[in-house]
């Protein structure tokens, strides 16, 4: 929290949210990794190539993109979250990136002046969903051309080069969902935004209601309702439920949160610098408390190379002598 909360800028930021369609859903939960890299491929190259445009920002931006897999109902519903600052480092006019770029790289060259988007104003929604759906199809096809593709059941026809052109045909021409969410009152926040959800698995503890040993009940919202009757209660056969529960386990070292154009994790720490000088905002000061474990630290106890604490001794043995298995005392200790 403390990390996050020293690279928070004094500027107003925005909330914009790419959704795929519920066809692309359906291909997408036995190719996740992949069709999940291309949405946050495809989200971000979108706010970075439309901002860099000078008839809309024309600047560098800095994005964090979380992604949620799920509706309240815990249905498959892959979405990113974008959280984004108002403003980011103008483009230098005539250079290369001062117009709207075909990829995220062109847009290297800058001013090293801040610029802001208009007060409640980021980007035009319909412009990023135009552009975002065109990414998206485009990277799809290269990764089906690629053969990182998977079909089954229902969708086994797709494999074909031919039926997969046809089923993308029509998601060519309907409307894809990008939303563009009013700025959030003030960087705390962002901050509070981002510790709530970013680690949160389709359901939190809070909205189950009563488990009776066959089926489970928990709170859901329904967006098609405004007020008060939002809020309802759903019941679903147990393993109805841990269905739905699992459909939204992430692939083993797939990265939820990530982080692009000027907060890219390369260049992270020397743009905020120069982003805080820009802003006349300085850094604020060091919160992290100094580490004294190692002082506490018993005089055989030797700092442990993973987490720093100590390591306790738990059994010695002679040189030259197999060590022998943990007693039944010991085992099960963490």
């Amino acid at each position: 929290m403390a990390a996050r909360r020293a690279e928070l800028l004094p500027v107003p930021y925005y909330h914009v949210v790419f959704t795929l369609p519920a066809a692309i859903a359906d291909i997408a939960y036995p190719n996740k990794a992949t069709v999940y890299g291309i949405l946050f491929a495809a989200a971000s190259e979108t706010l970075l190539t439309i901002a860099a445009d000078p008839k809309h920002l024309g600047a560098r931006i800095g994005i964090t993109a979380v992604l949620h897999t799920w509706g309240s109902a815990m249905t498959h519903h892959p979405h990113v979250h974008c959280i984004v600052p108002g403003g980011g480092i103008a483009l230098a006019t005539g250079e290369e990136g001062a117009s709207p770029p075909t990829t995220t790289k062109a847009a290297t060259k800058d001013t090293g002046r801040w610029v802001a988007c208009r007060p409640g104003f980021f980007l035009p929604v319909r412009v990023l969903s135009r552009l975002f759906r065109r990414l998206f199809l485009e990277k799809l096809a290269a990764a089906h051309d690629h053969g990182s593709l998977q079909f089954f059941g229902n969708h086994v026809g797709l494999a074909d080069h031919a039926q997969f052109a046809a089923f993308l045909a029509p998601l060519r021409k309907t409307e894809w969902v990008v939303c563009a969410k009013p700025p959030f009152a003030g960087p705390d926040a962002v901050l509070n935004y981002l510790s709530r959800y970013t680690h949160r698995v389709a359901i939190s503890n809070s909205r189950l209601v009563a488990f009776d040993g066959h089926s489970v009940t928990f709170q859901w919202k329904d967006y098609r309702i405004n007020g008060r009757d939002r809020q309802k209660l759903m019941t679903l056969e147990a393993a109805e439920f841990i269905r739905r529960f699992l459909l939204h386990v992430l692939p083993k070292r797939f990265h939820r949160i990530r982080h692009y154009g000027l907060f890219a994790n390369g260049g992270r720490s020397k743009n905020l610098v120069r982003l805080r000088e820009l802003l006349d905002f300085p850094a604020p000061p060091d919160q992290t408390e100094p580490d004294t474990r190692a002082d506490d630290m018993p005089s055989f106890a030797q700092p442990c190379p993973g987490c720093g604490g100590p390591m306790v001794v738990i059994h010695t043995f002679e040189p030259g002598c197999p060590p022998r298995a943990p007693s039944t005392s010991f085992a099960g200790r963490p």
